[in-house]
């Protein structure tokens, strides 16, 4: 399992790496408008809720507070979000987000996830 887990962290080749703090930066530059960043906010509690948990202190699926997160690479975040996890019940949300929304909640999530 952990290394089920690992392999979604790493990079494919040519992806530049990131630091969150980089992460951030680009995700500023191509944050969602204000209406779509609280749909967003919205999405991650309600139905990012009903696995992580309501109050994204784990559940079914992980925690997803800064603290259980900053040992991740964003980009492997991002990843995870985009493509899902096969085999476990984490989906992919590449059809009803685009990556930059997905660095947006990223940077969200590190920073600790904003209310609604």
């Amino acid at each position: 399992m952990r290394k089920l887990l690992s392999s979604f962290f790493v990079l494919l080749p040519g992806l530049t790496c990131l630091s969150p703090g980089v992460l951030a930066d680009v995700a500023t530059a191509a944050a969602p408008d204000a209406r779509r960043q609280s749909e967003l906010v919205r999405m991650v509690r309600q139905d990012c809720g009903s696995c992580h948990g309501m109050t994204l202190k784990g559940g079914l699926g992980t925690p997803l507070l800064p603290e259980d997160l900053r040992d991740k690479p964003a980009e492997g975040l991002v990843a995870t979000i985009m493509s899902g996890r096969p085999g476990t019940a984490m989906p992919p949300w590449q059809a009803i987000i685009n990556e930059a929304e997905a660095e947006w909640i990223v940077t969200q999530l590190l920073a600790g996830f904003p209310k609604e």
